[in-house]
């Protein structure tokens, strides 16, 4: 039907309220399409806007961490730099401390005043807690620095125990402890210098805070392992300090009446121990009760009594009785001239006849031209133009056609310096030396050749 066909007015009415209804719905449908339109454009910048500032946020991130890698990595290079330099500057650092420390013990022995004699003991003790907080201080670098490497052997507990026994009952005696090494017959398989220094810290913190009863060292079997304990009867250690204990710098409480109280150290001691029993696979463990005492146990792997064979020399040095030193000729191979003057000083007082060479060609030259053979050879490990006072010591046996016994003086032990040491059958001090146990070393091994 066309619309001029239409006549009704109320018709034409509806069609176009029908028609005013259409034009509106599609306006509306049209509107809304739009306003969705600027919506999606809307949100679309939004996220173009937030994507672009994750990304610089990424990018910054990214910066910061490249950055912290390399200030991590220049602090890594710094501490192995300063480890490494410790490690291996040990020598020239302990040299002037090792001539100090000679020469100290040649002006005790000319002094004729008790006010001399004081002073000197003064000096010596002194140097003494500077040589002990030194060495562990490099002893702690070479660890870190992984240049310190057991030599792992046979080591027999009872000539260790032997020789802590004979370093600290002078302490506990004057502290009134009861100091008690208990025999085991027990024989571990570790290194016996790091060892003998990780039960010389534990003896020695024992005592250092224990005010009364006593100090006590054992080893028990538990089938192939030996627990090495120190047990004490002091303060004890509360359970929230167990771990600072280990830790660097770390000190408690100072019983009261200890020998050594002006001169209680740094608190490397136990971090020594902690850093030793870890490099010797042997675990360490700590059990205390407060004002009940506390308990140090190291544990070692037993083995078997054949391997008694391979022991070294050194556990029995300390038991060994001084012989007279009078007219011992000793060849002094020292290119450090300090150390070399009071070494020889040191030598001349104990009436020994020494002579001293820089080098080892310089020992082959005056052995070809004087009728003179050494009884004994104290030899410098690190000589000149990097020679090494055990080559040197080879060449002087190969031209002398005698195996002398030798003692290797060393800032510096290393598994390498311990593998040549055992191959040759020579023994080592290391720096600074102790005059008592230098001269103890060359009594014992002068009597072992003179009752061969």
């Amino acid at each position: 039907m066309r619309l001029d066909e239409i006549d009704d007015p109320d018709q034409l009415k509806r069609i176009n309220a029908a028609l005013m209804n259409r034009v509106e719905t599609v306006l509306d449908q049209q509107g809304n399409s739009f306003s969705l339109f600027q919506t999606a454009l809307s949100l679309e910048g939004q996220v173009r806007r937030r994507t672009d500032e994750l990304t610089n946020a990424m990018h910054r991130m990214e910066q910061i961490n490249e950055e912290l890698a390399l200030a991590k990595e220049a602090a890594e290079q710094a501490n192995r730099s300063k480890t490494s330099f410790l490690a291996a500057a040990s020598h020239d650092v302990l040299q002037p401390l090792n001539a100090a420390i000679l020469s100290m013990s040649v002006l005790g022995d000319v002094q004729t005043t008790r006010q001399g004699h004081e002073l000197v003991q003064q000096v010596e003790r002194s140097l003494e807690t500077m040589s002990r907080l030194l060495s562990t201080l490099l002893d702690i670098s070479r660890l870190d620095a992984g240049v310190m490497q057991p030599s792992i052997e046979a080591v027999p507990l009872d000539p260790l125990f032997d020789a802590l026994r004979s370093d600290f009952e002078p302490i506990a005696a004057g502290k009134g402890l009861k100091l008690t090494f208990r025999p085991s017959g027990a024989v571990v398989a570790s290194d016996a210098t790091m060892l003998r220094r990780i039960l010389q810290n534990l003896v020695s913190n024992a005592l250092r805070y224990t005010s009364k009863g006593g100090v006590l060292v054992a080893a028990r079997r538990r089938g192939n392992i030996a627990s090495i304990e120190v047990h004490d009867t002091g303060h004890g250690i509360c359970e929230s300090m167990r771990e600072q204990v280990f830790q660097e710098f770390h000190r408690g409480n100072i019983a009261p009446g200890y020998a050594g109280e002006e001169d209680v150290g740094l608190g490397l001691g136990l971090s020594i121990v902690k850093r030793m029993a870890a490099t010797l696979d042997h675990p360490l463990q700590l059990k205390s009760k407060t004002r009940r005492g506390t308990t140090f146990r190291i544990c070692a792997r037993l083995q078997a009594s054949a391997d008694m064979d391979r022991v070294g020399h050194g556990s029995d040095k300390a038991g060994s009785a001084l012989a007279c030193l009078e007219g011992t000729r000793v060849l002094l191979l020292e290119n450090d001239r300090s150390v070399a003057e009071a070494m020889m000083r040191l030598l001349m007082a104990w009436q020994c006849g020494p002579i001293c060479v820089a080098t080892g060609k310089d020992a082959i030259t005056m052995l070809q031209r004087r009728k003179w053979r050494p009884d004994i050879i104290i030899a410098d490990q690190h000589l000149d133009n990097e020679e090494r006072g055990t080559d040197a010591v080879a060449n002087v046996w190969s031209t002398t056609g005698d195996r002398c016994p030798v003692i290797i003086a060393t800032g510096k032990p290393c598994h390498n310096l311990d593998q040549t040491v055992r191959r040759l059958g020579v023994e080592v001090l290391v720096k600074p030396i102790k005059p008592g146990a230098l001269r103890a070393l060359m009594s014992h091994l002068i009597n072992s050749v003179r009752t061969s």
